[in-house]
């Protein structure tokens, strides 16, 4: 699967699909994708990734409670 950093733009291919729809785990292994040549593994948090299409990832993958918390406000 491929997201987008929100610094830079930058496409990243997910490695671990299942940490990033994971709500306990806030990381994600992932690879930039820059140029032909395959780069080095690396840690993301979740927080610093969007869809390529700009759109936010949703809240489920980042809190185990969302539907508490959305009831709440």
């Amino acid at each position: 699967m491929l997201l987008k950093s929100k610094d830079s733009d930058a496409l990243i291919k997910v490695i671990d699909v299942e940490a990033l729809i994971n709500p306990q785990d806030p990381m994600v292994s992932g690879q930039v994708q820059n140029g032909e040549e395959e780069q080095d593994p690396e840690e993301f948090t979740k927080a610093e990734l969007l869809f390529p299409s700009g759109e936010a990832l949703p809240l489920c993958w980042f809190d185990a409670d969302y539907k508490l918390n959305i009831s709440r406000a």
